[in-house]
């Protein structure tokens, strides 16, 4: 078995864990980066490719709550739940309820909109630093409201993200038929994000991250890690004929980051959403910018030389099989949008972090900050990786975080 030492191991290849070995490699830090997949071959290659500082609302919400037993039991529901995994999911779902009161919700879209405030700058500064900027689209993003009743129904969230620094226009049916001529007419029209950025390719993107961490420095290395045991000196990780001591650990793992808190010490109330989508191979993939039909729970994307459908959320652990019918179903529900699609070309299953608050877990861990947390970002891993990557910069250097961590803080629970 092979020893080595590391100022900085960093476990998690996804976009928030490239994000941080850059930043930490090209301050002059020593960084390993460890995964047993290649970088961004999960979640953070499978998502809508939206940066959406708009995304202030926490998943839970009082309408979510009064919609709750509907929602998780209705198979057809763009929030559902498998009922193999209730009882080892009771836990969160009892947390979950509660961040879902008026008071607690309210709180966590504060704290959302404070580390989401400047993140499309944060990626556009990136990409132009990693080469990536033909890749960005500053075209916004548009949720459609295919009934007036849904567009009176999201008023109050509307305003809501307005009182919370989100710009939006309202748009009628008309202008919405301007935006994307190709959506089907509707009777709700839509609202339209002007600052929100997506990504022509969000894997090329995570692609280009990952070549600009190993050119500032970072290693990486294809490895499970099995192990980790806290020392005086640092935190010893092992697995698959891998030992390696790192003064400094950064649990960067996405949805396989509770395991990992547990072996330090920390237990962390992170659980899993499935995430789905399909893609339609096609030169015209009918949109410019993505459209979120609000009722069916999915974002229908332009990828380049490709529509992507992705999203609903579907909780339901890190073993079972995708489920047919959520790929069904987002079949289903592209074509009520677009009626001349053909069969999807591909379909993928990711795996979300998700916290019953919505908020990341983003800190030192109590047990002593030689360990630091960055995940549980839910659905949006790919627009914090930025702001993740320079707190956990920060903490390691000594410096002031760019935000208050107090919400996001392991030693919350």
């Amino acid at each position: 078995m092979t020893a080595e030492t590391t100022d900085i191991a960093v476990i998690g290849a996804g976009v928030v864990g490239l994000a941080i070995a850059r930043n930490l490699a090209a301050e002059g830090r020593e960084v390993v980066v460890l995964d047993p997949e290649p970088p961004g071959s999960g979640a953070s290659y499978g998502n809508a490719g939206t940066i959406a500082d708009y995304a202030v609302q926490p998943v839970g919400t009082p309408d979510v709550l009064r919609n709750l037993p509907s929602l998780l039991f209705n198979r057809d529901s763009p929030l559902a739940i498998r009922r193999a995994a209730i009882p080892s999911l009771a836990p969160w779902l009892l947390r979950f309820l509660r961040q879902s009161l008026p008071a607690q919700a309210e709180r966590n879209a504060r704290a959302l909109a404070t580390l989401l405030s400047d993140a499309a700058q944060r990626w556009r500064d990136l990409a132009q630093e990693i080469g990536g900027t033909d890749i960005l689209r500053l075209r916004g993003c548009i949720y459609m409201y295919e009934s007036t009743a849904a567009r009176r129904a999201a008023e109050a969230d509307l305003l809501f993200r307005r009182q919370l620094g989100v710009r939006l226009e309202l748009l009628t049916p008309v202008e919405l038929a301007a935006y994307e001529p190709a959506l089907p007419p509707t009777e709700g029209g839509g609202a339209y994000f002007p600052d929100a950025v997506f990504m022509a390719d969000p894997g090329r993107m995570v692609g280009l991250l990952a070549k600009a961490a190993e050119k500032a420095g970072a290693r990486f290395l294809t490895a499970r890690v099995d192990t980790l045991e806290r020392r005086v000196d640092g935190i010893v990780i092992g697995g698959g004929g891998l030992k390696f001591h790192a003064r400094n650990l950064v649990i960067a793992a996405g949805a396989h980051s509770k395991a990992l808190a547990k072996q330090v010490g920390d237990r962390v109330p992170l659980d899993t959403e499935r995430g789905y989508h399909l893609e339609y191979d096609m030169e015209n993939p009918h949109l410019s910018r993505p459209v979120c039909p609000t009722s069916r729970g999915f974002y229908l994307c332009p990828i380049e030389g490709r529509l992507r459908v992705a999203g609903t959320v579907e909780l339901g652990g890190l073993t079972a099989p995708p489920s047919p019918h959520r790929i069904a179903r987002l079949a289903e529900g592209a074509r009520a949008i677009f009626p001349d699609l053909p069969e999807p070309s591909r379909n993928w299953m990711g795996f979300r972090p998700s916290m019953p608050d919505s908020l990341p877990v983003i800190g030192p861990s109590p047990g002593g900050p030689e360990v630091i947390h960055a995940y549980g970002h839910g659905h949006i891993g790919l627009t914090l990786a930025p702001m993740t990557a320079a707190i956990v910069a920060a903490i390691l250097s000594g410096r002031d975080a760019p935000v208050d961590l107090a919400p996001c803080l392991p030693s919350r629970f």
